[in-house]
Parts: C-alpha cells; structure tokens; sequence
C-alpha cells in the first residue's frame, strides 16, 4: 500500500516523498496494457489481435513507466487535498538519491520525492490601519490658467502657409536623415518627420533656419547645435536616439513652412471645445477649462494615491516565501530553463509582483470584490457608445451594436483586459476607503518632482 510522508526542507518549503509498492501500480498497468491491446494499430493484424506479448513487447516498458507516474502523481494530488495544502505553481520532481530503472519485468517498490513551494499566511489591516497617505490636490494657478486657454487657441488656430522662416512663432514642417558629412543618406536609412514651432528648437538652429525655404536642406550635428542642456531633449524628440549618438550627422529638409493665427475667443470656439454646453462668454469658458484641468490632476493625483497604496502594501506586509523554491520553478519552470544568473537578476521584480498578487487576492476574497461578465460587456459598450457621443439611452442609434458585442465576446483579450481594469478599480475603491489620507495642496511642479513611491517603501 502506497505511503506519503512530508520533510521540512526551509521555511515555508516542504519535500514529499509518495513510496509505492508494486501492488499499487501492477493491476492498472494491466489494465492500461489491455485497453491498449484494443486499439494498436500494427502492420499485419486486425485492429484489436495483436498477440499480447508482442504488444508487451513493444509498449509494455512506456506504459508501465507512464502508469507508475501517473499513480505517484494521483497519490501526491490525495496527500495535498487532504492536507489542504496551499502551493505556488506545480510540484517540482526532485532528483532520486540514486540511479534506479524502472523495469516492467522486475517490479519493485519505488519512491517519489516532489518538492513545493506553500502559500504563506499573513496580515494586511495591520499595514492599512498604521499608515496615513497623502492625498494631493493639486492647485491650478492663474498662470497654468492662462498658458491653458493660450494651448486651446492655438490648437484650435489655424495655419497660413509661408514661403519663408521669417519669425521666430513660425511652424516648421521637416524631416531628419541620418547621412554622412556630405549630405549623402545612407540606403535604407529611417527619415524622421517633425512640426516644431522655430522657438522650441536649439539656440543655434534658430539661427540657422531664418530665412530659408520649403525643400531647403542643412546638414547638422546634435553636438554641435545644441547646448549641454538642450541635448538631451533634442535627442529624445525628434531623434529619437541616445545621446551617445550625438556626434552622428543628419540630414536636415524643411518641407513646409506655416504662420499659426490663433482661434478668436468667441461661441463658435467654444462650442468647439466643448459641443453641447452652450457656453455664452469667456468667464464661463475659463470656468469650464478650469474644472476640466482640475478633473484631469485630479486624476492624475488618485493614480499617485493608487501608486502610494499599491507600494505600500507590497513593501510593508510581513510575508514569508518560500524563495528557494521560487527559485528553482523560475529556472526550470518555464518553456526553456534559465541560468542561476538570470534567475537572480530578474527575481526581484517577480518577487514584487508575487507580493502584490498574494496580497490583492486576499483582500478581494475577503471582501466579495470581483467583476461579473455583464459588467465588462456593459463597461465595453458604454465606452463604444461615448465614443461615438451616444449615452446608454441612444443605443436604438446605433442598430450594429449587437452584432459588434458578438465579436467583441469572443476577443479574449480585449474581455480579460476589460475585467482586470474593472477589478483592480474595484480594489483600489475599496482600498480608499480603508486607507487614512491627508489632503495635502501642491504646485504642479512640486507634486511631478515627488519622489518615486517604490523607492519610498522599500526596505524589504
């Protein structure tokens, strides 16, 4: 009769060891080698009359190996479920303690030895009870006013074509080849296209642009046109290079050449801007782009909230894993083993998420929060809808709409994508309302010059 015991191999990583004795594995086998018997297929007998023993002696000896796994494996699965065992990942198969083959005509007893990885038990309301978050606002000023409506006017502005680079407000259409010093582009060579208004470009290509014409080319060397503080930026956007790169020629072609005349504040504008809000004079503008920007760092101050939360849970959870055993599934897991090099560089960030998921998993268990399929289907047609201006009572206007969500149902990505925003915006709901926060006001400038919320919390 088969025996399971279980060793103690570090913290929270076990070894068990599943021993069979030939009784436990022979009748199957048999069993499993007569099923067989029906269905072979070998040249020269009737499917089903292949003699016994050649059958035996043909696939005897990888049945039988089969059938001793898979009963060590059933066995091992009893042990786990009877135990309730919580496991990362799968059973690991440890190396035996010494060479032994399996043989058909010789059974004997054997042993298994699987190694696993258990889940650990911890505490979160402890972490959320003892911490107090801050919350921005971030205040929108007069001058992020003004420069706002500026951005809307221009946007909203249009553009007269010039035969010339005449003033320093103009728009340049252009594009950058990477070429040698004579201008020559080399085949194949990516061309970069960029609109730029002539002050946002370096110092000394200011200079260099004035006066010249559509189809007018230069030859440039970041390094050489840009400052020490202007490098960096310029080889980001438009290059989209390193600046290791900078000493690097490029072909310069000015293709277009525009004046901007911005839009006239007015109801035409601004029933552009915002279609259906019947706004009459500029106070009521400005009111409305105000309460837009303050929506828009609002939000981008709850994903602050959301990041602050998120690291802080993950870094400040006591939790214990069970690391030697994570280790060994990241290096022989996966579809190709990985080196114990790669392992350790890359284990940090997989400890982090395994945290993370770990912890996010207890709380919304704990507390009922999960997403149903109505309401991904509902979040993906209300969002379709807004996309074309309609609202949940307009869906008679858009008669396509049934056969898109038959689509869309079966677009696995799109649906698991779907559920997860909406369930992790369930969680961090939820998690607002647990946390303690302080309202902190701060300058636009000051709250993006705040330091990385990951950096904060760790120290595990």
């Amino acid at each position: 009769m088969a025996t399971v015991t279980r060793e103690n191999l570090g913290t929270l990583h076990d070894k068990i060891i599943v021993k069979l004795v030939k009784d436990d594995y022979m009748p199957s086998f048999e069993k499993t080698l007569k099923q067989h018997a029906k269905t072979a297929n070998v040249p020269g007998f009737r499917k089903g009359m292949v003699p016994a023993g050649m059958l035996r002696k043909m696939y005897g000896q990888s049945v039988f190996n089969e059938e001793i796994i898979r009963v060590a494996g059933k066995e091992l699965e009893n042990y786990m479920k009877g135990e309730q065992m919580s496991i990362f990942a799968q059973p690991m198969i440890l190396p035996p303690d010494s060479e032994y083959t399996l043989n058909m005509n010789n059974p004997s007893d054997v042993d298994f030895s699987f190694e696993v990885g258990l889940k650990p038990e911890f505490d979160v309301a402890g972490v959320i009870q003892g911490a107090t978050l801050p919350r921005y606002k971030i205040v929108v000023t007069d001058k992020m006013m003004d420069d706002e409506m500026e951005r809307i006017v221009r946007r909203e502005g249009k553009v007269d074509a010039q035969t010339e680079v005449s003033d320093k407000e103009n728009i340049i259409y252009s594009t950058y080849e990477p070429c040698d010093a004579d201008g020559n582009v080399a085949e194949g060579a990516q061309k970069i296209e960029d609109t730029e208004v002539v002050d946002k470009l370096p110092a000394k290509m200011k200079e260099m642009v004035m006066g010249k014409k559509p189809e007018d080319t230069l030859i440039i060397v970041p390094a050489e046109v840009c400052t020490e503080e202007e490098l960096a930026g310029f080889m980001k956007d438009p290059l989209k290079a390193t600046p290791e790169t900078a000493g690097q020629h490029y072909k310069y072609t000015i293709t277009k050449v525009g004046h901007l005349i911005p839009a006239e504040l007015g109801t035409e504008l601004y029933d552009k801007v915002f279609p259906g809000k019947e706004i009459k004079d500029e106070a009521a503008f400005r009111a409305k782009v105000q309460e837009e920007l303050q929506l828009e760092f609002d939000r981008i101050a709850g994903e602050r909230l959301q990041n602050e939360m998120f690291e802080l849970l993950v870094h400040n959870t006591p939790i214990d894993l069970p690391v030697n055993f994570l280790k060994r599934w990241m290096r022989e897991g996966g579809e190709q083993q990985k080196s114990e090099e790669e392992v350790e560089k890359e284990y940090p960030g997989f400890e982090h998420q395994l945290r993370w998921q770990l912890i996010s998993d207890k709380i919304m268990g704990e507390n009922g929060i999960n997403v149903t399929r109505d309401e991904v289907m509902g979040n993906i047609k209300a969002s379709v809808l807004a996309y074309f201006g309609l609202g949940a009572d307009d869906e008679d206007e858009a008669p396509w709409m049934s056969g898109y969500m038959e689509k869309v149902q079966k677009d696995e990505k799109t649906m698991d994508e779907t559920y997860r925003r909406l369930l992790f915006g369930k969680l961090f709901a939820y998690l607002e309302t647990q946390f303690k926060t302080e309202v902190k006001e701060i300058e636009e400038e000051a709250f993006f010059k705040l330091g990385d919320a990951h950096a904060a919390h760790h120290h595990h």
